[in-house]
């Protein structure tokens, strides 16, 4: 039994013998047996699922029940940028087939490769010493693994549908303040200067490039072999043409060091700030000798990612203080989003990080 896995939560079982059924007649190679699922637990976006039939194995994505905005959970655009990412950038899992028949499930979905490989949140696996060397080259890992992705030619992978370069920056910027003030539950002086701020400081922005979006360390599989091997890079949904300077910020933001505050490792427990992992710093330079980029603006990109941040837990945050949710964890995000708006600031204070 897979430990990454469990069982099917009630209310989110599919119609499993139709599903089986549209899979045979449309993926060659599915040998004898019954389909079997399980549900990767994590995410709270689409659903995932985990699908056997005998030796055969795949992965199961599909739009969360309910309602849902018109263009969230597109599972055409997810698996159009999988077909197109996949032969020039191998960690991306390879799709099997997308379904937009409706009869089979009531919703588009698709099916991709399984890939195994460990997920670092907060642990290292049972009996794995974490020693500064494994640390560094994990960290190196992350790093270049970000480099090849901008790297990639996505003109020449027909990625140029999949988004809209000309302006990326200062639309993110907009959109995220205005996202805040549509969230907002108590004034504060310190956003409306960073909102302030980032509007008038936007930089030109690089040659765009492929960007993950959402590119953090535990959307990465590392293989059980050697753990600074990735052997898959997950999520790719926000994925679209636009500013590497931007993905390397918001994957930055994840990166949480050793000096940090107590509060700001609250919000984002992870593994990065044991010794042999690299500081902000040494992530940027490392990024910078490895991909030739300028990052001389990088004090307005973390500024933003930060904002970013507390945007995102402002609009949950405020579902709780409406009543929207019951979730007792989101009841301490108020104070969340105040930390992240702090370190925000503290980054706009800085001015030139490199």
């Amino acid at each position: 039994m897979d430990n990454d896995t469990i069982e099917v939560r009630a209310g989110e079982q599919l119609d499993w013998p139709k599903i089986e059924q549209y899979l045979r007649a449309h993926i060659a190679g599915i040998g004898s047996g019954t389909l079997e699922a399980r549900q990767f637990p994590t995410g709270a976006s689409n659903l995932t699922y985990l699908i056997s039939i005998g030796s055969w194995e795949a992965v199961l994505r599909r739009p969360p029940f309910g309602p849902v905005a018109p263009k969230a959970h597109d599972m055409g655009r997810e698996s159009g940028l999988l077909e197109r990412i996949n032969p020039v950038f191998p960690p991306a899992p390879r799709p099997y087939l997308f379904c937009e028949d409706l009869e089979v499930m009531g919703v588009p979905f698709y099916v991709m490769e399984r890939r195994r490989g460990f997920v670092f949140n907060d642990t290292f696996p049972p009996g794995v010493e974490a020693t500064p060397e494994l640390c560094r080259r994990i960290a190196e890992a992350v790093v270049d693994t970000l480099v090849q992705i901008h790297a990639i030619d996505w003109q020449a992978a027909g990625l140029a549908p999949f988004g809209h370069p000309d302006g990326f920056l200062e639309r993110q910027v907009k959109g995220w303040i205005e996202r805040y003030y549509r969230s907002q539950t108590d004034e504060s002086p310190d956003v409306e200067t960073l909102a302030r701020w980032l509007v008038e400081h936007t930089p030109t922005s690089p040659a765009p490039a492929l960007i993950h979006n959402d590119f953090k360390l535990n959307n990465m599989l590392m293989s059980f072999d050697d753990l600074a091997r990735p052997t898959a890079v997950l999520d790719w949904e926000m994925a679209t043409i636009g500013d590497p300077l931007f993905d390397l910020a918001v994957s930055l933001g994840y990166w949480i060091q050793a000096d940090d505050s107590e509060e700001l490792r609250a919000i984002l427990p992870t593994i990065t700030p044991l010794p042999g992992f690299l500081t902000r710093d040494e992530f940027m330079q490392r990024y910078a000798a490895k991909s030739g980029r300028d990052l001389s603006s990088m004090h307005f990109y973390m500024t933003f990612a930060y904002f970013k941040l507390a945007v995102i837990l402002q609009q949950i945050y405020v579902r709780w203080k409406r009543g929207q949710t019951q979730d007792p964890r989101f009841a301490i995000f108020g104070s969340r989003v105040i930390t992240l708006v702090n370190v925000a600031k503290q980054m706009l204070a800085n001015g030139r990080l490199l």
